[in-house]
Protein backbone atom coordinates (compact mmCIF):
# COMPACT_ATOMS: atom_id res chain seq x y z
CA UNK A 1 0.00 0.00 0.00
CA UNK A 2 1.35 3.66 -0.61
CA UNK A 3 0.02 6.59 1.61
CA UNK A 4 -1.60 9.30 -0.04
CA UNK A 5 -2.32 12.85 1.23
CA UNK A 6 -6.15 13.31 0.18
CA UNK A 7 -8.14 16.52 0.31
CA UNK A 8 -10.34 16.32 2.67
CA UNK A 9 -11.75 19.80 2.93
CA UNK A 10 -11.28 23.44 1.73
CA UNK A 11 -12.63 27.13 3.01
CA UNK A 12 -11.66 30.21 2.21
CA UNK A 13 -12.49 33.77 3.61
CA UNK A 14 -12.88 36.99 1.91
CA UNK A 15 -13.24 40.58 3.46
CA UNK A 16 -16.43 42.74 3.55
CA UNK A 17 -14.76 45.48 1.49
CA UNK A 18 -15.25 45.40 -1.97
CA UNK A 19 -13.37 47.72 -4.39
CA UNK A 20 -14.31 47.75 -7.67
CA UNK A 21 -12.20 48.88 -10.53
CA UNK A 22 -13.76 52.63 -10.65
CA UNK A 23 -12.67 53.35 -7.08
CA UNK A 24 -9.22 53.76 -8.87
CA UNK A 25 -10.54 56.69 -11.26
CA UNK A 26 -10.73 58.92 -8.26
CA UNK A 27 -6.84 58.90 -7.46
CA UNK A 28 -5.17 57.71 -10.62
CA UNK A 29 -5.06 57.84 -14.44
CA UNK A 30 -6.89 54.66 -15.07
CA UNK A 31 -10.04 53.45 -16.07
CA UNK A 32 -11.95 49.88 -15.36
CA UNK A 33 -11.72 49.30 -18.99
CA UNK A 34 -8.43 49.62 -18.96
CA UNK A 35 -7.65 47.39 -15.55
CA UNK A 36 -10.03 44.57 -17.24
CA UNK A 37 -8.79 44.82 -20.53
CA UNK A 38 -4.93 43.94 -19.42
CA UNK A 39 -6.18 41.68 -16.91
CA UNK A 40 -9.43 40.65 -16.54
CA UNK A 41 -9.61 42.07 -13.06
CA UNK A 42 -12.96 43.71 -11.80
CA UNK A 43 -13.15 43.89 -8.25
CA UNK A 44 -11.04 42.68 -5.37
CA UNK A 45 -11.38 42.48 -1.56
CA UNK A 46 -9.45 45.03 0.95
CA UNK A 47 -8.71 43.87 4.99
CA UNK A 48 -10.19 46.20 7.09
CA UNK A 49 -7.71 48.27 8.88
CA UNK A 50 -7.99 45.80 12.19
CA UNK A 51 -7.73 42.76 10.16
CA UNK A 52 -4.58 40.75 9.55
CA UNK A 53 -3.09 37.90 7.51
CA UNK A 54 -3.64 35.47 10.08
CA UNK A 55 -7.14 36.57 10.75
CA UNK A 56 -8.20 35.88 7.71
CA UNK A 57 -6.43 32.55 7.49
CA UNK A 58 -8.26 31.60 10.83
CA UNK A 59 -11.52 31.82 9.29
CA UNK A 60 -10.61 30.10 5.70
CA UNK A 61 -9.13 26.97 8.37
CA UNK A 62 -12.71 27.71 10.23
CA UNK A 63 -14.90 26.97 7.04
CA UNK A 64 -12.41 24.19 5.77
CA UNK A 65 -12.67 22.28 9.22
CA UNK A 66 -16.60 22.68 8.58
CA UNK A 67 -16.36 21.41 5.14
CA UNK A 68 -14.05 18.31 6.36
CA UNK A 69 -16.73 17.37 9.37
CA UNK A 70 -13.57 18.05 11.35
CA UNK A 71 -12.27 20.43 14.42
CA UNK A 72 -9.23 21.48 15.00
CA UNK A 73 -8.14 19.03 17.69
CA UNK A 74 -8.06 16.40 14.65
CA UNK A 75 -5.57 18.71 12.70
CA UNK A 76 -2.04 17.66 13.54
CA UNK A 77 0.05 20.64 11.77
CA UNK A 78 -0.78 23.81 9.47
CA UNK A 79 1.52 25.01 7.02
CA UNK A 80 0.47 28.74 6.12
CA UNK A 81 2.04 30.23 3.12
CA UNK A 82 1.87 33.84 3.07
CA UNK A 83 4.51 37.29 2.24
CA UNK A 84 2.52 39.66 4.41
CA UNK A 85 2.73 37.91 7.91
CA UNK A 86 0.93 39.61 10.74
CA UNK A 87 4.58 39.74 12.12
CA UNK A 88 8.46 39.60 11.71
CA UNK A 89 7.78 36.92 14.16
CA UNK A 90 6.50 34.51 15.42
CA UNK A 91 5.14 32.79 12.48
CA UNK A 92 1.03 33.44 10.97
CA UNK A 93 0.72 30.16 11.41
CA UNK A 94 0.83 29.79 15.05
CA UNK A 95 -1.45 32.61 15.55
CA UNK A 96 -3.87 30.57 13.48
CA UNK A 97 -2.53 27.65 15.64
CA UNK A 98 -3.80 29.49 18.91
CA UNK A 99 -6.77 31.12 17.31
CA UNK A 100 -8.40 27.53 16.47
CA UNK A 101 -7.44 26.09 20.09
CA UNK A 102 -5.14 24.02 18.84
CA UNK A 103 -2.46 22.75 21.33
CA UNK A 104 -0.60 20.21 19.94
CA UNK A 105 0.66 19.23 16.87
CA UNK A 106 3.03 22.03 15.14
CA UNK A 107 2.80 24.96 12.63
CA UNK A 108 4.77 27.10 10.28
CA UNK A 109 4.72 29.42 7.88
CA UNK A 110 6.30 29.27 3.70
CA UNK A 111 7.40 32.49 1.98
CA UNK A 112 7.07 31.95 -1.77
CA UNK A 113 4.85 34.68 -3.30
CA UNK A 114 2.77 33.54 -5.22
CA UNK A 115 3.33 30.19 -6.13
CA UNK A 116 3.46 29.82 -1.90
CA UNK A 117 0.80 27.77 -1.77
CA UNK A 118 2.12 25.35 -4.21
CA UNK A 119 5.50 24.80 -1.87
CA UNK A 120 3.16 24.91 0.90
CA UNK A 121 1.15 21.89 -0.32
CA UNK A 122 4.09 19.90 -1.26
CA UNK A 123 5.33 20.46 2.01
CA UNK A 124 2.02 19.17 3.81
CA UNK A 125 1.92 16.26 1.14
CA UNK A 126 5.74 15.06 2.55
CA UNK A 127 4.62 15.15 5.90
CA UNK A 128 2.01 13.07 5.30
CA UNK A 129 3.33 10.48 3.21
CA UNK A 130 6.65 10.44 5.71
CA UNK A 131 4.07 9.89 8.90
CA UNK A 132 4.94 12.62 10.02
CA UNK A 133 1.19 13.92 10.44
CA UNK A 134 -2.05 12.24 9.26
CA UNK A 135 -4.18 15.70 8.56
CA UNK A 136 -2.27 19.02 7.27
CA UNK A 137 -4.33 22.20 7.38
CA UNK A 138 -2.52 23.86 4.49
CA UNK A 139 -3.82 27.72 4.31
CA UNK A 140 -2.60 30.31 2.02
CA UNK A 141 -3.69 33.67 3.29
CA UNK A 142 -2.46 38.13 2.15
CA UNK A 143 -3.13 41.12 2.71
CA UNK A 144 -1.46 42.53 -0.35
CA UNK A 145 -3.28 45.64 -0.02
CA UNK A 146 -0.48 46.85 2.74
CA UNK A 147 2.10 46.51 0.50
CA UNK A 148 0.88 48.59 -1.84
CA UNK A 149 2.10 51.75 -3.96
CA UNK A 150 -1.44 53.77 -4.41
CA UNK A 151 0.37 55.76 -7.00
CA UNK A 152 1.60 52.63 -9.26
CA UNK A 153 -1.33 51.97 -10.92
CA UNK A 154 0.68 49.32 -13.04
CA UNK A 155 0.67 47.39 -9.90
CA UNK A 156 -1.64 48.51 -7.15
CA UNK A 157 -4.93 47.54 -9.46
CA UNK A 158 -3.82 44.35 -9.64
CA UNK A 159 -3.93 42.59 -6.27
CA UNK A 160 -6.51 41.90 -3.49
CA UNK A 161 -6.40 40.19 0.16
CA UNK A 162 -7.72 36.68 0.73
CA UNK A 163 -7.49 33.38 2.36
CA UNK A 164 -8.35 30.02 1.63
CA UNK A 165 -7.69 26.58 3.23
CA UNK A 166 -7.49 22.86 2.46
CA UNK A 167 -6.91 20.18 4.69
CA UNK A 168 -4.91 16.67 3.56
CA UNK A 169 -5.61 13.49 5.31
CA UNK A 170 -3.19 10.43 4.92
CA UNK A 171 -5.58 7.62 3.70
CA UNK A 172 -3.69 4.19 2.00
CA UNK A 173 -3.49 3.90 -1.45
CA UNK A 174 -2.25 1.70 -4.18
CA UNK A 175 0.26 3.66 -5.80
CA UNK A 176 -0.84 4.49 -9.21
CA UNK A 177 -2.82 7.30 -10.78
CA UNK A 178 -6.12 5.85 -9.62
CA UNK A 179 -5.56 7.23 -6.12
CA UNK A 180 -7.10 9.93 -4.61
CA UNK A 181 -4.57 12.37 -3.43
CA UNK A 182 -1.32 14.46 -4.27
CA UNK A 183 0.09 12.29 -7.50
CA UNK A 184 2.78 14.63 -8.06
CA UNK A 185 4.62 18.02 -7.29
CA UNK A 186 7.43 20.02 -8.63
CA UNK A 187 9.13 22.85 -7.21
CA UNK A 188 11.52 25.17 -8.91
CA UNK A 189 13.32 28.63 -8.46
CA UNK A 190 15.43 30.80 -10.02
CA UNK A 191 17.19 33.76 -7.60
CA UNK A 192 18.46 35.23 -11.12
CA UNK A 193 15.26 37.00 -11.89
CA UNK A 194 14.76 38.65 -8.04
CA UNK A 195 14.21 42.05 -9.60
CA UNK A 196 11.37 41.51 -11.95
CA UNK A 197 9.19 41.02 -8.90
CA UNK A 198 9.91 41.97 -5.16
CA UNK A 199 9.36 44.37 -2.68
CA UNK A 200 11.35 47.29 -2.26
CA UNK A 201 11.79 46.95 1.58
CA UNK A 202 12.14 44.59 4.33
CA UNK A 203 13.49 43.66 8.17
CA UNK A 204 17.11 43.66 7.79
CA UNK A 205 16.44 47.49 5.28
CA UNK A 206 14.54 48.76 8.29
CA UNK A 207 11.28 49.39 5.89
CA UNK A 208 8.34 47.95 5.02
CA UNK A 209 8.91 48.55 1.11
CA UNK A 210 6.76 48.42 -1.72
CA UNK A 211 5.65 45.42 -4.39
CA UNK A 212 7.77 46.56 -7.58
CA UNK A 213 7.13 44.51 -10.91
CA UNK A 214 8.34 44.45 -14.46
CA UNK A 215 4.92 43.15 -16.27
CA UNK A 216 5.64 41.81 -19.38
CA UNK A 217 8.93 40.16 -18.57
CA UNK A 218 6.75 38.23 -15.50
CA UNK A 219 4.41 37.40 -17.92
CA UNK A 220 6.96 36.44 -20.36
CA UNK A 221 8.38 33.45 -17.55
CA UNK A 222 4.68 33.08 -15.85
CA UNK A 223 4.00 31.49 -19.45
CA UNK A 224 6.69 29.45 -20.34
CA UNK A 225 7.73 28.03 -17.11
CA UNK A 226 4.00 27.25 -15.70
CA UNK A 227 3.43 25.68 -18.57
CA UNK A 228 6.72 23.32 -18.17
CA UNK A 229 6.48 22.77 -14.83
CA UNK A 230 2.49 21.73 -15.23
CA UNK A 231 4.04 18.75 -18.27
CA UNK A 232 6.37 17.70 -15.40
CA UNK A 233 4.08 17.22 -13.72
CA UNK A 234 1.57 15.22 -15.85
CA UNK A 235 4.02 13.25 -16.96
CA UNK A 236 5.02 11.93 -12.89
CA UNK A 237 1.96 10.42 -12.69
CA UNK A 238 1.68 9.18 -16.68
CA UNK A 239 -1.07 11.31 -17.89
CA UNK A 240 -2.25 13.76 -20.77
CA UNK A 241 -3.75 16.73 -20.93
CA UNK A 242 -7.03 14.47 -22.06
CA UNK A 243 -7.33 13.04 -18.61
CA UNK A 244 -7.27 16.78 -16.65
CA UNK A 245 -10.68 17.64 -15.62
CA UNK A 246 -10.11 20.88 -13.93
CA UNK A 247 -6.70 23.59 -14.32
CA UNK A 248 -6.84 25.85 -10.69
CA UNK A 249 -3.85 28.27 -11.64
CA UNK A 250 -2.81 31.17 -9.57
CA UNK A 251 -5.27 34.04 -10.25
CA UNK A 252 -2.64 36.93 -11.34
CA UNK A 253 -3.82 37.72 -15.15
CA UNK A 254 -6.51 36.53 -17.18
CA UNK A 255 -4.11 37.14 -20.22
CA UNK A 256 -1.02 34.47 -18.24
CA UNK A 257 -4.46 32.37 -17.49
CA UNK A 258 -5.58 31.79 -21.08
CA UNK A 259 -1.67 31.71 -22.54
CA UNK A 260 -0.94 28.79 -20.55
CA UNK A 261 -4.04 26.83 -21.30
CA UNK A 262 -3.40 27.61 -25.33
CA UNK A 263 -0.12 26.41 -24.44
CA UNK A 264 -1.62 22.73 -22.19
CA UNK A 265 -4.20 22.71 -25.51
CA UNK A 266 -6.52 23.06 -22.52
CA UNK A 267 -10.54 24.34 -22.87
CA UNK A 268 -11.08 27.70 -20.99
CA UNK A 269 -14.08 25.35 -19.93
CA UNK A 270 -11.99 23.40 -17.99
CA UNK A 271 -10.07 26.25 -16.14
CA UNK A 272 -11.16 27.45 -12.68
CA UNK A 273 -11.08 31.60 -13.36
CA UNK A 274 -12.05 33.74 -10.34
CA UNK A 275 -9.70 36.56 -11.22
CA UNK A 276 -12.21 39.12 -11.90
CA UNK A 277 -13.87 39.01 -8.46
CA UNK A 278 -10.33 38.70 -6.29
CA UNK A 279 -7.49 40.17 -8.45
CA UNK A 280 -4.09 38.29 -7.29
CA UNK A 281 -4.31 37.10 -3.93
CA UNK A 282 -1.12 36.19 -3.72
CA UNK A 283 -0.73 32.96 -1.90
CA UNK A 284 -4.15 32.50 -1.32
CA UNK A 285 -5.75 32.51 -4.59
CA UNK A 286 -4.98 28.65 -5.54
CA UNK A 287 -7.09 27.82 -2.46
CA UNK A 288 -9.62 30.49 -2.53
CA UNK A 289 -10.17 29.34 -6.27
CA UNK A 290 -10.19 25.85 -5.73
CA UNK A 291 -13.38 26.93 -2.69
CA UNK A 292 -15.42 28.73 -4.85
CA UNK A 293 -15.17 25.84 -7.25
CA UNK A 294 -16.06 23.11 -5.00
CA UNK A 295 -18.56 25.43 -3.83
CA UNK A 296 -20.04 25.88 -7.95
CA UNK A 297 -19.99 21.90 -8.22
CA UNK A 298 -17.26 22.01 -10.77
CA UNK A 299 -14.93 19.50 -8.62
CA UNK A 300 -16.00 16.23 -7.43
CA UNK A 301 -14.32 13.66 -5.73
CA UNK A 302 -12.11 11.33 -8.61
CA UNK A 303 -11.40 14.71 -10.99
CA UNK A 304 -8.12 14.93 -12.08
CA UNK A 305 -7.10 18.80 -10.84
CA UNK A 306 -3.86 20.76 -12.18
CA UNK A 307 -2.70 23.68 -10.30
CA UNK A 308 0.06 25.41 -11.06
CA UNK A 309 1.72 29.14 -9.78
CA UNK A 310 4.89 31.68 -10.36
CA UNK A 311 5.62 34.04 -8.00
CA UNK A 312 8.59 36.65 -7.14
CA UNK A 313 11.88 35.01 -6.67
CA UNK A 314 11.34 33.74 -9.32
CA UNK A 315 9.41 30.62 -7.34
CA UNK A 316 7.30 28.53 -9.21
CA UNK A 317 5.57 24.93 -9.43
CA UNK A 318 2.92 22.94 -9.59
CA UNK A 319 0.65 19.63 -8.69
CA UNK A 320 -1.36 16.99 -9.94
CA UNK A 321 -4.47 15.84 -7.35
CA UNK A 322 -6.98 13.68 -7.64
CA UNK A 323 -9.59 14.99 -6.08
Amino acid sequence: MTLRAVVRGVGHYLPERIVPNAEFEKTLDTSDEWIKSRSGIERRHFAAEDETTSDLATKAAQAALENAGLTADDIDAIVLATSTADLTFPSAATMVQNNLGMTKGFAFDVQAVCAGFVFALTNANALVVSGQAKRVLVIGSETFSRIMDWNDRSTCVLFGDGAGALILEAQDGTGTSEDRGVLATDLNSDGRYRDILYVDGGISQRTTGFLRMQGKEVFRHAVEKLAKTTQTTLDAVGITTDDVDWVVPHQANIRIIKGIAKKMDMPMERVVVTVQDHGNTSAASIPLAMSVAQAEGKMKPGDIVVTEAIGGGLAWGSAVIRW
